[in-house]
């Protein structure tokens, strides 16, 4: 019986399973699927630096966890040989009319708030910084901003090399098998059960992404999560074209090393039907074409769509289940689950284990 088993072996999930194993507890990680190819392995990968932002508690864990990125990368490279492929880049933040000036200027002040470097920019310097842009209708945005600070990892390296440390920490992974219900005595939960049978722990939690809501509710519990999808495509333009993310609203533009770059993120109330669609594919490649026109002749190499875990408030779960001695919830994270993955790991770790954690979670509590 290992100490704590947790459902979901997405970044969350693993990141917790990591945390726990190396602080010396035996974990098992139950995932549905294949651990981490759900909307882990879809995202993006942009990691912007801490903002000063409300509540305080949400500003805390992007700080903690903006910083452990870079810490994590070196410890899993070193653990198991593997480059998540993070690297600061940098990040520009355009308004593509009048009425979204406000908006970006407002999130500039939050990061000098912060201590975070964030410089507006006029069109001409915008153009300097990234002058892959040029020709596009960034020449004309009404506000830019730079923040050199940000920074990006691959994310399906990031989970390959996440899925290798917990293995070789001797985190059990157990794949293709879902939680179908609990076994509750005297205000603990005793055991999980599963096609393969009933699952014995000595603690539970719940990390199932866009799954979460269903889950909780075999336990009695009412959580507000819901899936949103979100669709991606992947161009080859053959020679790097951009050297900067550029973020525009909930829309980016994001560079890889060797060329390739990341055009993203619809944002859909469509269930869990992970598809693709053409009205999402073609809305994303017109977008990045009205940037970036050399991306015209451009291969497109893939599309994916992954659904992203969104609480009714904006805010994750976090915390112990209330009534149960031994039950817990790290859920609901929605566009922040790559980011706020290490800090998550570390308070959650905490709790289990009987520590207090170093953040004031009560905005995120499970009963809220």
């Amino acid at each position: 019986m290992e100490d704590v088993l947790i459902i979901g072996g997405g970044v969350i999930g693993l990141s917790l399973a990591y945390e726990l194993a190396g602080e010396g507890l035996s974990v098992r990680v139950l995932e549905r699927a294949e651990p981490g190819r759900e909307a882990s392995w879809a995202g993006a990968g942009i990691l912007p630096p801490p903002a000063s932002i409300e509540p305080p508690s949400l500003a805390r864990l992007m700080d903690m966890s903006w910083r452990l990125h870079a810490v994590w990368h070196e410890q899993l490279r070193g653990l198991c040989g593997i480059d998540n492929g993070y690297r600061r880049t940098g990040g520009l933040y355009l308004a593509s009319e009048s009425a979204e000036v406000p908006d970006v200027l407002a999130q500039a002040a939050a990061w000098q708030r912060s201590g975070t470097a964030a410089e507006v920019l006029d069109p001409a310097e915008l153009l300097r910084k990234e002058p892959g842009l040029q020709g596009g209708w960034a020449s004309q945005a009404p506000a830019a901003l730079w923040v050199p600070d940000e920074a990006q990892l691959r994310n399906p390296w990031h989970m390959k090399a996440l899925r290798a440390a917990c293995q070789a920490r001797g985190v059990l992974l157990s794949p293709w098998l879902a939680a179908e219900g609990f076994l509750v005595r005297r205000g603990r939960v005793q055991g999980v059960d599963t096609p393969a049978g009933r699952i014995n722990t000595g603690a539970v939690c719940i990390a199932g992404g866009a799954w979460s809501q269903g889950i909780a509710a075999r336990l009695g519990l009412e959580l507000r999560v819901r899936p949103v999808r979100g669709q991606i495509v992947l161009l080859d333009p053959g020679q790097p074209l951009l050297r900067r993310i550029v973020n525009v609203g909930r829309r980016y533009l994001v560079p890889r090393a060797e060329g390739r770059v990341l055009v993203g993120s619809t944002e859909e109330e469509a269930g869990f039907d992970n598809r693709t669609t053409a009205a999402g594919i073609s809305g994303l490649l017109e977008f990045a074409l009205r940037l970036v026109p050399q991306l015209a002749q451009a291969r497109v190499e893939a599309s994916w769509a992954g659904l992203r875990p969104a609480s009714a408030d904006g805010l994750p779960y976090l915390g112990a289940v209330p009534e149960l001695q031994n039950a817990y919830v790290a859920a609901g994270h929605h566009r922040n689950g790559l980011l706020l993955s290490p800090a998550t790991a570390v308070v959650m770790s905490r709790i289990i284990r009987g520590v207090p954690p170093e953040v004031d979670l009560t905005p995120f509590r499970v009963d809220r």
